[in-house]
């Protein structure tokens, strides 16, 4: 069966005069648009209520309601879907009072099919242009700031960017596995700006973050009065990334009875929103992530396996701090001069005691701690250089779970090969974490300042059973 191709928008279209009409709308459906076709202003507004569109074609003089009647109908309900209008009576008059009344373009009939699918096109450009900003504005506030951009050097590292690159220039699913802070949304952010979607919106959603009773609306959206409290008319997260990439992070954590409806969008490229009559078809990438073991979650029934293999098509390991020491001064330097900048301050360096003590540490929280490490650092030391007393977060950790002092009968690292001792010391910390929990695995992670699942790598990095502790 061949593959379903999306629409290249949904057009509305409002004419009187039928041959017009259904002239109109084969044209645009031989040209890819989806196409729904109306007689009057009435009959528009009606069509509109049951299901969205993404540009409306009207005549500009109609029996009844003219085109301008529908340009004010659609300021009051839903001033944000464009109207490009169509009149056989074009003067400069008719066409400034058309723009001047909100519509996006002015098209002489006959309409050209070249001239028509331009304007079209423009129109629902423009329209996903505004949704993408006023997302991009809202997430920036947000988060505080701009994404992050890669950075490293090390083989482990450029064996990843190699595979992001090649993965960047299809439109296959791609799914980032790796620990908590390693910098999937990095790469995430990479794989859309390398792609051929670089110009569409890019929408990240944290599944993990989305309460179950609100995670339908959040990424298909809803027509307004669809349920009690839906007070307006909400476009969805696949809405919003039409066109473009839709980063699903910590996918592992979407409720059960959500992913039939993720496993269609992802099928057959549309979805049902709430209160429309008709699905709504989209064009959407889609970059997934999980810290989690998919494999162990599809096992135990929390996530299921038709959706896993059509989320897995392409992997993408990414892989820990600890696994690409030779950028850790790398990375340490690039955080030190970003946040410098914020500052309004000279970029610090790094004195040879501090690189030694960033080297030594195993990285729970990967690049993310690292960051978080340097940032506190600068922000409590407003000299020159970052001297091995401001980094020293091995040390820091060991005291927060440990009260500052080694377990009784702990070796000295002096006594010992590197690699062992810190083995050593790590494993001491997680002991100490978790009797100081009893035994519970998410206060033991809150004490390490890490990650439940990853807590679950040390365990078995270990031996450490918590239940004979």
């Amino acid at each position: 069966m061949p593959e379903r191709k999306p629409a290249r928008g949904r057009v509305l279209i409002v004419e009187d005069e039928a041959y017009v009409r259904d002239s109109l709308a084969e044209i645009l459906r031989s040209r890819g648009f989806d196409v729904e076709a109306c007689s009057s202003v009435e009959d528009a507004l009606v069509s509109l209520g049951r299901s969205p569109v993404d540009v409306i074609l009207t005549d500009l003089k109609m029996r009844g309601a003219s085109g301008l009647d529908l340009l004010g109908r659609m300021r009051e309900s839903s001033p944000e879907i464009p109207v490009v209008m169509l009149t056989g009576f074009g003067t400069i008059a008719s066409a400034v009072e058309c723009m001047k009344a909100g519509a996006s373009d002015y098209i002489l009939k006959p309409a050209d099919p070249e001239a028509l699918e331009v304007a079209l096109e423009r129109a629902i450009a423009a329209r996903a242009l505004r949704r993408e900003v006023k997302y991009l504005r809202s997430a920036f506030v947000r988060t505080g700031g701009g994404a992050e951009e890669p950075v490293g050097r090390s083989p482990a590292w450029l064996r990843v960017m190699n595979m992001v690159r090649a993965v960047a220039a299809t439109d296959s699913t791609a799914l980032l596995v790796g620990e908590s802070g390693t910098g999937k949304e990095v790469l995430a952010r990479l794989l859309h700006r390398l792609s051929a979607r670089a110009n569409g919106p890019y929408v990240r959603v944290n599944c993990a973050a989305v309460p179950v009773e609100v995670w339908e609306s959040e990424f298909f959206g809803h027509r307004r009065g669809s349920y009690t409290g839906a007070i307006s008319d909400r476009e969805g997260r696949f809405r919003l990334a039409d066109r473009g990439t839709l980063f699903m992070d910590e996918v592992g954590a979407m409720p059960v009875p959500a992913q039939a409806k993720m496993l269609r969008v992802l099928q057959d490229g549309e979805f049902d929103r709430l209160g429309d009559e008709k699905p709504t078809r989209v064009d959407v990438r889609i970059v997934a992530a999980t810290n989690s073991d998919l494999e162990a979650d599809v096992a135990a029934g929390r996530f299921r396996q038709d959706l896993y293999y059509r989320i897995d098509v392409v992997r993408l390991e990414v892989p820990p701090l600890r696994d690409r020491p030779e950028d850790i001064p790398l990375l340490a330097s690039h955080f030190a001069a970003e946040i410098a900048g914020r500052l309004g301050r000279p970029s610090p360096p790094l004195g040879p005691a501090a690189l030694e003590e960033l080297a030594a540490y195993s990285w729970p929280g990967n690049v993310r701690e690292l960051r978080n490490v340097i940032e506190r650092a600068m922000i409590l030391n407003t000299e020159g250089s970052l001297s091995s007393l401001d980094l020293s977060p091995a040390q820091g950790l060991a005291s927060a779970v440990l009260g500052g002092s080694p377990p009784e009968g702990t070796a000295q690292t002096s006594e010992l090969n590197l690699r062992a001792a810190l083995g050593l010391r790590e494993k001491e910390i997680v002991l100490a974490a978790l009797r100081r929990s009893g035994g519970v695995r998410k206060e033991a992670a809150l004490l390490l300042g890490i990650d439940q699942r990853n807590l679950g790598y040390y365990l078995r990095k270990h031996g450490i059973d918590p239940e004979r502790l």
